[in-house]
């Protein structure tokens, strides 16, 4: 019986440690900056980064660290992934978590391809299940991986201005799935009221279904009436990259995202 024991603590002491262990090297992963050549690689691909405020930026570089050191890229179709590919995409990810305690914590694998890629997609209807071929230029799955066209990852990285940008997109669906279902409901930050947060995206997923149909032009791209999580996701690309568009046009929206991401981008200069 004491054996037994014995074994059971040691077994518990080298769980503590290898906890303990992984907690210090992530910390230090966070604390540690960019280099000056990666800095600079990020503000060329990532304009939208040198809005930011400087307060933000050691906490940016601490975030990209661990999401290399976490993640594995995945190059598809010949595609040989670069530096600058893996910078691009993890500091496009980790803006949307830069300010907040959300993370990526089931992701790691990001598969790459040259441009849009073919994918099967599968609807239910009743009983009846229908398979079709799809192009696309990002994917999401739950708890990974993400999927990535590098030529419109880089080129939503470059423009940060016109509301579209498919990894601010894809990596929106996994902090949604981070709640256990990809719906257009994330875990909200501390204080945030569910309540609030369904009414608003609620009314507003409504009232964008209905400027759709109608052949309105919306701030939030159409592909928002797709459904609750692509509302969602859109919404977030736009709060990026055309924020005060976004506050004027459905400021509660607006509102609610800037308490779930700890974040004001109308403020950035």
């Amino acid at each position: 019986m004491l054996i037994f024991f014995a074994i059971l603590m040691l077994i518990a002491a080298a769980l503590g440690y290898r906890y303990w262990s992984k907690k210090q090297a992530r910390h230090k992963l966070l604390e540690t900056p960019l280099s000056v050549a990666q800095r600079r690689t990020i503000e060329d691909l990532v304009p939208i980064v040198r809005r930011m405020p400087p307060e933000l930026r050691a906490g940016l570089d601490g975030k990209v660290n661990l999401f290399l050191d976490q993640v594995d890229f995945i190059g598809c179709d010949g595609l040989e992934v670069t530096e600058d590919m893996r910078l691009s995409i993890a500091a496009q990810a980790c803006l949307l978590v830069v300010n907040s305690e959300l993370w990526y914590e089931n992701l790691t694998t990001v598969l790459i391809y040259p441009n849009a890629f073919k994918s099967r997609q599968r609807r239910h209807s009743g009983y009846v299940v229908t398979e079709q071929e799809v192009v696309r230029t990002g994917e999401s799955w739950d708890r990974g991986p993400v999927i990535l066209s590098w030529a419109h990852s880089r080129q939503g990285g470059l423009n940060d201005h016109d509301g579209h940008n498919v990894v601010f997109h894809e990596f929106a669906h996994q902090i949604d799935d981070l709640s256990g279902r990809t719906n257009g409901v994330p875990i909200l930050s501390e204080g945030q009221s569910f309540a609030e947060w369904e009414r608003v995206f609620l009314t507003a997923y409504e009232t964008h279904l209905r400027a759709v149909e109608t052949g309105h032009r919306t701030v939030i791209d159409p592909y928002g009436a797709e459904g609750h999580e692509e509302f969602f996701a859109v919404s977030v690309e736009v709060f990026f990259e055309r924020p005060q568009a976004l506050k004027n046009d459905v400021p509660e929206v607006y509102e609610q995202l800037s308490k779930l991401f700890r974040l004001d981008p109308v403020a950035w200069s």
